[in-house]
Order: C-alpha cells, then structure tokens, then sequence
C-alpha cells in the first residue's frame, strides 16, 4: 500500500498525474478492444423475442449445437489421451532417443489446422491419394472421411501438443523422490502414477485439456472442409447469405461456450496454484525402464507424429511435382499476395506493441484493481472465435458507415479495420510477452535514474525501454506470425481482391485446384515453425 506521504510526493513531482495518465491511456485502449464485442451484444438484443425464438427452435441450431459439443468432447478427451502418455513417456521412462520424440510430437504445433484438414481429404478421402495406392489391392473405395469423426481426428492431430506440453511442464516439475518413496511402499508402476504423479500433474493436464477444447470450438478451417455443421460454419454460411440475425445469435451461444470454458481455466488455475514446487527430473535418468516394451514404445510418438507431419508433407511434395500451374492461373500466387499477407501482420504487429506497451506496463508496475481489469480485458479478443470476431466487426463497421459523419471515411472492408481485427484478436500475446519482460527490471533502476535528476518519461526512455526490447520484439514477433495464418477474420474483413496466402489456400482448396495451395501452405508452415522457435526462446 502507498502511504499518505508517498502520495503527496508523487503529486509534487507530477508522477502521480502521469500515473493517472497511464492509466486512462491503458483504459481507453482496453475499452476500444471491447467496442466490437459490445456492438454484436447490441445487435443480437435489437433482434425481436419472437424471431429470435423461431431462430433458435430450428432443428438446424440443435444440430449445430450438439455437433460442437461432440466436437469438443472428442478432441479434448483424444487430446488427453495422447498426450499424457507421450509427456509421460518422454519425461520419466527409457524411451530410446526421448529427447528427439520430446520436440518431434510437438511439431504438429506449427501446422494449421487447415492445411491439415485439406490434406487429409486428399489422401483419405474416398478416392484419395491412399485408396490409389491401394487400387491393386482390389479397394476400389475408402470409407467416408468427412463428417464428425473425421473432424476430431484432424484437430486432434494439431491440438493435443497443447496437452503434451502443459503435462511435460507439469511432470518435469515433480519431485521424483515422492515416486522413488511410493516404490518403496510396494506401489506398482500404475499404482504410482495413479496415486503420486496423477494428483500433482492433473492441474497441468486440465490446463492443456481446456486449450484443446478452446481451440476445437473456436476452429473454423476444418469443419468447413469437413462439412461438420457447427456454430464456426454455420456463422459464415448465414452471413454470407445474409442472415446475419441468425447469425448474431449463434455467435452469442458459441461465446456462452467459451466462456464456460474460461471460467473452468480460471478456476483450476486458481485451485491448481500450489502445484509444480517440486524438483525437476529433466537432467536426471529416468525413474521407470520400459523393459521389453522399451522399444514398441517408440510406436506410439513415431504414429502420431508421423500422422500429422508426414501426411501433409507427403501431400504438398505430391501436388508440387504434379502440379498444372495452368489449370486456373487466377489462383497463381502472386508477389502482390505476398506482400499483402507480410504487409498487414507487420502493421498489426506494430501497432499491437504501440497498444500493448501502456497496458502491460500499467499491470506490470501498478498494483491495482483497474490494472488488473485492463490487462485481462485485452484477453477478451483472443479468447474470442475469430469467425465472431469478424461478424462483431461487421456490424461495428457497417453500423458506423450507417451513421455517415461528415469527414470520416467508410471503413467496411477496408485494410486498416482488418488490421485493427488482428490487433484485437493477437495483441494479448504481445502484453503478455512485454509484461513479463517488464516484471523483470529492478524497479530500483528506475529509482536511481530519477534520483539524478531524470523525469519519469525520460527514465522509462533511457532505463526501461531497452531491458524490455526483447520482450516487446518477441511479442511482436508472435502477432506478425499467428496473423499471417489467421484464416476466418481475413476472409470476412478483407477488402474486395486483397489477397493474402490464407485466402490463397482457400480458395485453390474450395475449387478443388490443390496444386495452387502447395507454396503458400509451405510458406505458411514455415512461418508457424518461426513461431514454435519464438515461444521456444521465450521459455529458454
């Protein structure tokens, strides 16, 4: 607590107005990244009781409804599955070459899941690329891929990392003389993990598990490829036949799920704080040899690895040395595409660590109330699907052009509204970023630079600023790389013949014209492998 006397200090030296300057300014930002949120609520209210009731009664909203649900399910339940044993088998066994399988079954990371999906199609689809190889076999037909259960298999494939690190994290933290002390208390191996290992790493699990889930509700490529009708699809299928009624209240029952989802987050990590104060095992040899299994072992890592990163890869290597670059040349990828795509995530990137600096830095020095509810709500966006994302703003932009000020120019589908889509939805990922990085600065640096005489904007300057720089180009780094692959808000927002390499990818899969999908996708996949290496760096 700041006492009287600190208090009238801060006001005779002005810190204390420019406290609350810093505070409004995080404010104001805090409020503009709500505005579009706010504007779907609006419009999902102005719809009639009556109608909104014959809406949501159709046969089609339950169906929609039940489908994301399975949809959850499924790959929550298979991403715990997976997994929890690959953490467990890379931490605390004798897998043969563990440290190799450790960063392998976390690549599948990298891959959007999009591309995923549409390789998948490809190659098991029911005359795919596999049924050929199989045709001297006398298969003339593979089972139907499409669908709900080829849904959960997909994002499976691209979402259990989340679980098999957060578990990792949680097993590399544990003290392993409790397991040493429960073998010698004659617990078997099962017995072991289920009564000493499970109770500690189930925290870590449940946080990966509700990722997982986040991310199968919020996921919009995939059910479209896979014509699964859940509320992703279902939104940009009523807007883009005009229903945006419809449309407006399917978005607010998918934000009713994740924030379900958000409020469980929020509460086991709450109950779950006390975990993770053992002694890591990470240099240590392992406690548990596999023995005979040892070696069978490696199945499991070399499957599911291999599934989500060979088949894509085999897919795209496919098209490249086949390709007929002119079946449609319209879909050839363009430097313009490019330089689109590059364009807009750097000034959405500089503009989200502009945003972010006052607002993490408000958290980072500030202890308080309106701290706290600035940063968090900078959060909102990125929990937020990003299909809704994008109706939000199409409401927000077309309500606003409805208002016709004079000397304000129309915003709809224009560059600058989906670069303020991006920052709303990723500029979480910078505060996050530039606040830890602040967190790490003695504050009793910046007590000795004003001790000489220095103003508090000049010490920030010349003290602050360049110990947070890698912080801030880390987060920075993030943005740029996760809006690059940023599929539904680009195809929503973007304006008329701005093309970017999602969109690219898009429309060569929609036309079924693979070949024009191959270089953008691995241009795609080269820059979610950036990625992987930024967050890697971070936590190194």
């Amino acid at each position: 607590m700041t006492s009287p006397i600190d208090r009238l200090r801060a006001i005779a030296d002005g810190s204390g107005d420019r406290s609350v300057g810093l505070t409004l300014l995080a404010g104001a930002i805090a409020a503009t990244l709500l505005v579009p949120l706010t504007w779907l609520v609006l419009e999902a209210i102005r719809v009639a009781p009556d109608r909104a009731w014959d809406l949501l009664a159709r046969p089609a909203t339950a169906d929609v409804l039940l489908n994301t649900l399975l949809l959850m399910g499924g790959v929550t339940g298979l991403s715990i599955l997976i997994g929890v044993p690959l953490a467990w088998l890379t931490v605390q066994t004798d897998l043969p070459f563990r440290r190799f399988w450790s960063v392998v079954v976390a690549l599948p990371l990298v891959v959007p899941s999009y591309i995923g999906a549409f390789t998948f199609v490809s190659a098991f689809g029911p005359r795919g690329e596999f049924q050929a190889i199989l045709q001297p076999l006398g298969i003339d037909r593979l089972p139907e891929i499409y669908g709900l259960p080829g849904s959960i298999l997909v994002i499976t494939l691209y979402t259990y990392p989340y679980v098999y690190l957060t578990a990792r994290a949680g097993l590399l933290s544990f003290d392993s003389t409790l397991l040493e002390a429960a073998r010698t208390l004659n617990h078997g191996r099962w017995q072991a993990f289920r009564r000493v290992t499970l109770p500690h790493v189930r925290p870590s699990i449940a946080a990966g598990a509700l990722l997982a889930a986040l991310y199968a509700v919020s996921d919009f490529g995939t059910p479209v490829i896979m014509r699964l009708p859940v509320f992703t699809r279902q939104i940009f299928v009523e807007l883009d036949s005009f229903g945006q009624d419809y449309a407006s209240l399917l978005s607010l029952q998918l934000l009713g799920i994740v924030l379900v989802i958000l409020a469980i987050e929020s509460r086991l990590r709450a109950d779950g704080g006390g975990h993770g104060d053992g002694v890591g095992t990470a240099g240590e040899e392992p406690l548990i040899s596999l023995g005979v299994w040892r070696w069978p072992a490696t199945l499991l890592p070399a499957a599911v690895a291999g599934l989500a990163l060979l088949v894509p890869l085999w897919i795209l290597g496919l098209w490249f040395v086949t390709a007929d670059l002119t079946a449609r040349p319209s879909l050839a990828l363009q430097l313009s595409t490019v330089t689109n795509s590059i364009g807009v995530a750097a000034a959405a990137a500089l503009v989200a660590v502009a945003a972010s600096v006052p607002v993490a830095y408000l958290a980072a020095r500030h202890d308080s109330l309106a701290a706290r509810v600035f940063e968090r709500a900078t959060y909102v966006g990125f929990a937020v699907p990003g299909i809704v994302l994008g109706l939000a703003l199409v409401f927000f932009a077309t309500g606003f052009d409805g208002l016709d000020l004079p000397l304000l120019p129309a915003i709809y589908q224009t560059v600058p509204l989906l670069i303020f889509a991006y920052v709303v939805r990723f500029m979480p990922q910078a505060v996050g970023s530039i606040r830890t990085s602040t967190l790490q600065v003695d504050p009793k640096l910046v007590e000795a630079a004003r001790t000489l005489g220095e103003t508090p904007l000049r010490a920030f300057r010349t003290v602050t600023l360049p110990l947070v720089t890698p912080g801030i180009v880390a987060g920075g780094a993030l943005v740029f790389l996760t809006t690059m692959k940023e599929l539904p808000a680009t195809l929503i927002l973007r304006p008329t013949g701005f093309e970017t390499l999602v969109t690219v990818i898009w429309r060569a899969q929609e036309n079924a014209f693979y070949q024009y999908a191959v270089v953008p996708s691995l241009l795609l996949l080269v820059v979610s492998g950036l990625s992987m290496v930024v967050l890697l760096r971070q936590d190194s």
